[in-house]
């Protein structure tokens, strides 16, 4: 996907409508100019959106009016890097960024349960529940791929770019890093080959691509990685994307992985000029994987570095993080299942008064863009699922369909592009989010207003008290280790604050 400017949305207020304080509404706004609202304004939004600064505490949202416009149309994300991050700066007893929480991060950190596609499409999932204040509800749109086993995957062709740098000395960097690494080649295939390269002052090749049967040769590679010197990122990344494209399979997949904290300080250190490098490797069938790690981290780079390289983000802090990310999700998600991934939903104006998308606001699309397959979406892997939430405001006493949720995505190979559709009735959402709402939608509501919370002090008309307590309690229903996780952070967090 390729960049927009990286959009820092605050201030929902009461955006689920759950307590009776009222506030301004959201945006999804990707490239938007600095604009203010009132506490209580509703902004018309414009076709094409520009990208908001960030202020300390009142910023602003618009909120969708569905008498002229009822379409919203963003492209598909699967980064979990900003709920990464957060987690370990909770668990250290510091307040995460106001501009490193990007809520869809956050949800599609959690565990869906959408059913799978019979092919190598999605399903389209659409539910929704009452809020206890008048005539406001929750949207969920769900969009899941089909699991692969990583034994019956096409091979791949894997350039590691390794920051050894002076920053990533410190305990949990360079050490994690190798770790994860020698357990990833311990889980690749005969079929794959593997390249490393460390940058530090210089990039230096330390293996070219070499096949998974000469494993032993890799694994000498990964323990000369020692730390020297600055951080120039862009002669690492350059470095890298050099020898994926000699060694370049076509009917492999061609990744770069990028395994840094983000802090680059030579070479080209205007991002813009890295962004470029990456996008145009990107469009050489070569995607990128950046997976951050350290205390101090550099999350708005790789961020954008993932979306401008058509891939993704994550950050792991732990041993057991990376041993998950590289020996058990990283073998299964290698190759993709979809292309420039798109979704736009179309809400019912006679039904749906207004409407707020939490999150996506750097990913946002104009409604012509959702059918013009030059523009680029999100790519997607296996077994990937992709949430968005809405909040809405009914019109008292309507009835009939409120939305119709659709995903357009491009196959990997031939860019052919396809489409898959659901529609949800008024009648069809739950009577109470709380009380008849599936046990998912319930997390998702929580993990969602609590990373509002700490972007903008305002979690959707909740307070963190009461946001613990239904993370403890679905953490009973669930029997999920994440979501008891969630219920320790936000303690946390109210420790902390």
């Amino acid at each position: 996907m390729k960049f927009r400017p990286l959009a820092v949305g605050v201030g929902i207020v009461a955006l689920l409508g759950l307590a009776a304080c009222g506030g301004a509404g959201s945006s999804t706004a990707g490239e938007r100019a600095p604009q203010s609202t009132s506490e209580n304004q509703r902004v018309v939004p414009q076709k094409s959106p520009a990208q908001a600064q960030p202020t300390s505490d009142t910023q602003e949202e618009s909120e969708k009016d569905t008498t002229t416009a009822q379409i919203s149309t963003f492209a598909l994300d699967v980064d979990t890097a900003s709920y990464g991050y957060a987690r370990r700066t909770l668990q250290e007893d510091r307040w995460p960024a106001p501009g490193e929480i990007r809520p869809e991060e956050w949800v599609n950190a959690f565990r869906q349960d959408y059913a799978q596609p019979p092919d190598d499409g999605f399903t389209v999932h659409v539910d929704g529940a009452k809020l206890p204040s008048r005539d406001e509800a929750v949207l969920r749109v769900g969009l899941q791929t089909r699991a692969s086993d990583a034994a019956a995957r096409r091979p791949a062709n894997l350039t590691f770019v390794v920051d050894v740098s002076g920053s990533m000395g410190e305990p949990g960097r360079l050490d994690l890093v190798k770790s994860a690494l020698l357990k990833l080649l311990d889980q690749l295939a005969p079929g794959d080959q593997v390249s490393i390269v460390a940058f530090s002052d210089e990039a230096d090749v330390l293996a070219s691509m070499t096949p998974l049967t000469a494993r032993g040769e890799l694994q000498s590679a990964v323990n000369e990685l020692t730390i020297a010197g600055g951080t120039n990122l862009e002669a690492g990344l350059v470095t890298g994307y050099q020898e994926a494209s000699k060694a370049f399979r076509p009917a492999a997949t061609n990744r770069v992985i990028l395994l840094s904290d983000g802090l680059a300080n030579q070479g080209s250190t205007e991002w813009q000029t890295i962004l470029d490098r990456v996008k145009e490797y990107a469009g050489q069938q070569v995607t990128l994987l950046t997976v951050g790690v350290g205390r101090d981290y550099g999350d708005e780079l790789m961020e954008q570095l993932a979306d401008n390289g058509d891939g993704m983000a994550v950050y792991v802090s732990t041993e057991e993080e990376a041993a998950k990310l590289f020996a058990t999700q990283l073998p299964a998600t290698i190759e993709l299942r979809a292309r420039d991934a798109k979704a736009q939903v179309v809400f019912n104006p006679s039904v749906v008064e207004s409407y707020q998308l939490i999150g996506y606001e750097n990913r946002a699309l104009s409604t012509e863009e959702f059918r013009d397959d030059n523009r680029d979406g999100g790519e997607i892997g296996p077994g990937h699922s992709v949430t968005a939430l809405y909040s809405l405001s009914l019109k008292p006493g309507a009835t009939g369909q409120l939305a119709q949720a659709t995903v357009r995505w491009q196959d990997p190979d031939t860019r052919t592009a396809s489409e898959a559709s659901r529609s949800l009735q008024a009648a069809d959402l739950a009577g109470s989010v709380w009380d008849k709402a599936p046990v998912r939608l319930q997390v998702d509501v929580v993990v969602a207003a609590f990373a509002v919370y700490l972007r903008d002090k305002k979690a959707f008309g909740l307070d963190l008290p009461t946001l613990g307590e239904h993370a403890t309690r679905l953490a009973g229903a669930s029997e999920d280790p994440m979501v008891t996780e969630l219920a320790t952070l936000i303690e946390k967090a109210r420790s902390v604050g």
